[in-house]
């Protein structure tokens, strides 16, 4: 009999275990437990961002597939993967209707905060892959005008719907970032909002930062804030995480701990691409329909009939305050925030009631 792989997991990751067993030999580690002696006899590891897959880990090492339950992936070192024929896959797309769900959430506690109509403003949003195409849905629902950045798309499928960089600066009030972390090349966002982004913008915009945290140059953000060129900030990812700048952090907005995309729908699709690349490694089948997020403890959003109804209807599934607060209050505790973070639920696990005026947010998808 062929012996079992050996699958080491994250044992943060939700919705996985009891899954795998029958058909691998499994060992569920914490993040600070998968170091190189732990991983010397794996064949697979299916991990998070907390977990830097390079030579230091890999080196000597069996192990032959990476799948990490995430969109990003600057964590894996896929140079050294590719020249030891390791395979690695990610989680695209995962959490997109999460990260959408918070960036609104946002938006509408900043809106309320100033007194503003969103439908008068205009966002930008930079990275128009799987989440920000969800965010740019989103921010069109709200009617606000929405300019989009994207040079690698706009390369390969021709300027279309994009426009520059500097168009963004000039013309945004509010202006969020979605893209990868890359860190060289013709498309490097590493500090793609440096001093001289900063020192372009015209309106004093709102930046958000739901992407990774070295897309931002945090010291030039605060002197941009410092000298109002930039008027508010919600972040969400930080440089040097779980070591986030506290002054940074104390003078957002908003500022929560890099949780932006951890609904409980995002992990259970992310667990389920992690699923279906291992077994089809293993060449066998999994009903994946078991794997389903718990409902939340009040599914029904009744709606008074206000101007406030759907502000009001979005705050019930995820307030970004709560996390903001939670944060500011105790910024040594970021990584047991995140790591022992209680799943929300996102739209669609909620039902807006009377129908006649749930009927008005039907796009939305919450559940009917």
């Amino acid at each position: 009999m062929k012996k079992k792989e050996t699958i080491v997991i994250d044992n943060k990751i939700p919705f996985i275990q009891g899954i795998l067993e029958p058909y691998a030999d499994i060992r569920y580690l914490s993040p600070q437990e998968i170091t190189h002696d732990a991983v010397h006899d794996a064949d697979m590891l299916i991990i998070r961002t907390r977990t830097r897959c390079n030579a230091d880990l890999l080196e000597g090492s069996r192990c032959r597939f990476i799948g990490t339950a995430t969109i990003g992936f600057d964590h894996i070192d896929t140079e050294y993967c590719r020249r030891h024929a390791i395979e690695w896959v990610n989680a695209p797309g995962c959490n997109a209707a999460s990260v959408a769900q918070y960036i609104t959430a946002s938006l509408l506690r900043h809106a309320e905060k100033q007194a503003i109509d969103l439908r008068t403003k205009c966002i930008g949003i930079v990275g128009v892959g799987h989440v920000g195409r969800q965010v740019e849905i989103h921010c069109r629902r709200l009617g606000m005008q929405v300019l989009l950045n994207d040079p690698p798309r706009a390369e390969k499928e021709g300027k279309g719907e994009f426009v520059s960089l500097e168009e963004i600066a000039d013309r945004c009030d509010y202006i969020s970032f979605h893209t990868p972390l890359i860190k060289e090349g013709s498309y490097a966002t590493y500090h793609l909002a440096d001093q001289v982004f900063f020192d372009r913008l015209q309106r004093c915009p709102v930046i958000l930062n739901a992407a990774r945290g070295g897309v931002v140059d945090e010291q030039a953000l605060l002197e941009a804030y410092r000298n109002h060129i930039v008027s508010d900030m919600i972040i969400d990812c930080w440089e040097n995480e779980p070591d986030v700048s506290t002054e940074l952090l104390q003078k957002t907005f908003i500022g929560t701990p890099h949780i932006a995309g951890y609904s409980a729908d995002g992990k259970a699709n992310a667990t389920r691409a992690m699923i279906t690349a291992v077994t089809d490694r293993l060449q066998i089948k999994i009903d994946l329909s078991a794997i389903q997020p718990p409902q939340p403890e009040n599914p029904i959003i009744a709606l008074p009939g206000t101007e406030q109804d759907f502000s009001q209807a979005v705050w019930t599934t995820y307030d970004p305050i709560k996390d903001s607060l939670a944060l500011k209050k105790a910024p040594e505790n970021f990584e047991q925030l995140r790591s022992c973070y209680p799943l929300r639920r996102e739209f669609c696990a909620y039902a807006l009631q009377p129908d006649s005026e749930a009927r008005k947010f039907e796009a939305w998808g919450f559940a009917s």
